[in-house]
């Protein structure tokens, strides 16, 4: 990229910035945000949707007859729809709103792969897992009998696909893997993944929790047979999230979660649930959550090109030849740019992650300490944890220097 498309991007991303109202709060002057892997910051879109429906929209979902429950039931369906071609679902049926990314996992869990997995049977993850899409995984080995199997990564942090190949077989009953690594920024073969599970019969989930925001997602290109997400991560609200799944296979999904609304007949003894969507959204629905999603999805759909992978592609690229170029710092992850997004971790000279990540925020720079929910993960690294910065739609080269200089200065005084 040239100096000029540079500095038409950074320019860019100043006007974008002022839909962000947190960048003109007073007591965010000189902060610089690279934690948004963790979650991500609201733009005015999302607030002001989610305030005009607590403002004016609220009625009960699905449950009233008056006009202003039918406007909110209206709200929450359109939610639906937008959210299935966000992510190119064939039908808004295939969309489930549940709390989080991580209990969509948990209903798949629960409502499909539990009442179908026998002893013997596999689960295959990879390495580099969140623990959300790991611990569910243990407890169906505990309580059924099943085998847990891993697929490696290598040292360059790529998914090792000849131990995926070794991994899974007629035994394997899902393939359960994150799309973009939440502490290499790894953006895994996903395609070639599913079709491999699925020459074995095997059924695949994907963790696509930091890739929706910066990755065009189309379920169908994928091959994937569920997918999920958590709205937070995407610019949208917490509390929400979404589980795709492929028709057919939500239709023979047993309801983990029990409650009003998913039910079209009880007895003393028994229930008859309602279809899919709905039997899976149990309570009253989280409305302003839903329309908060929908307003970052039209946010996102309608970013210019400017913003898409190819800036954040572009920014991550500056981020790791900025951080190579400091002295007692080791980068974890593949070396090639274009096989990583947005996602960096590293371990400074000798000292703990968690004093770097807390001399950082002192000097008004957000990063991430830890294991990041990847003990597995580090454990392969050679590492208890690391230091992660992660960028945004809006995160600039100004951000990126001030992580640079702030490390320098912590290198120094803290040895």
């Amino acid at each position: 990229m040239n100096s000029r498309d540079e500095l038409s991007s950074e320019m860019w991303v100043e006007d974008l910035r002022a839909f962000f109202p947190c960048f003109a709060a007073p007591e965010w002057q000189g902060v610089h945000y690279l934690d948004s892997a963790a979650t991500t910051q609201k733009p005015a879109q999302v607030i002001d949707a989610v305030r005009r429906s607590m403002e004016c929209g609220t009625a009960p979902v699905h449950r009233g007859l008056y006009p202003l429950a039918e406007q909110a039931t209206l709200a929450y369906e359109s939610a639906r729809s937008t959210l299935a071609s966000f992510v190119g679902a064939r039908s808004a049926k295939e969309i489930v709103f549940c709390a989080s990314a991580t209990q969509a996992i948990d209903l798949v869990a629960t409502g499909w792969v539990a009442p179908r997995i026998e002893a013997g049977d596999e689960i295959c993850v990879t390495r580099m897992e969140h623990h959300s899409n790991l611990l569910p995984w243990q407890r169906l080995f505990r309580t059924h009998g099943a085998r847990l199997r891993f697929i490696e990564i290598g040292d360059d942090g790529r998914l090792d696909l000849a131990s995926a190949r070794s991994c899974i077989n007629s035994r394997t009953c899902l393939v359960a893997l994150c799309h973009v690594s939440n502490v290499l920024g790894t953006v895994n073969p996903v395609s070639e993944l599913a079709a491999i599970a699925h020459e074995e019969g095997a059924h695949v989930l994907l963790d696509a929790a930091q890739s929706v925001a910066h990755l065009p997602i189309d379920v169908q290109r994928l091959g994937c047979d569920f997918l999920v997400f958590s709205g937070h991560k995407m610019y949208g609200p917490a509390g929400i999230g979404v589980l795709w799944g492929r028709r057919a296979l939500l239709e023979d999904m047993e309801p983990a979660l029990l409650g009003g609304g998913i039910v079209i007949s009880v007895t003393e003894q028994s229930a008859q649930w309602r279809d899919a969507p709905y039997r899976f959204e149990a309570g009253s629905p989280n409305l302003g959550g839903a329309v908060g999603l929908e307003a970052a999805a039209r946010m996102l759909s309608a970013l210019p090109e400017a913003a898409s992978y190819r800036r954040l592609r572009e920014l991550s690229d500056y981020m790791l030849e900025r951080l190579r170029r400091l002295p007692e710092l080791t980068l974890y992850g593949c070396a090639d740019p274009t096989e990583r997004l947005g996602i960096v971790s590293f371990q400074l000279a000798d000292l703990h992650p968690h004093d770097v990540a807390a001399a950082l925020g002192d000097l008004r720079v957000c990063v991430r300490a830890g294991n990041h929910c990847c003990q597995l993960l580090h454990e392969r690294l050679g590492a208890p944890g690391s230091v992660r910065a992660s960028l945004g739609i809006y995160s600039t080269r100004d951000d990126v220097a001030a992580l640079i200089s702030a490390l320098d200065y912590a290198r120094r005084q803290m040895q």
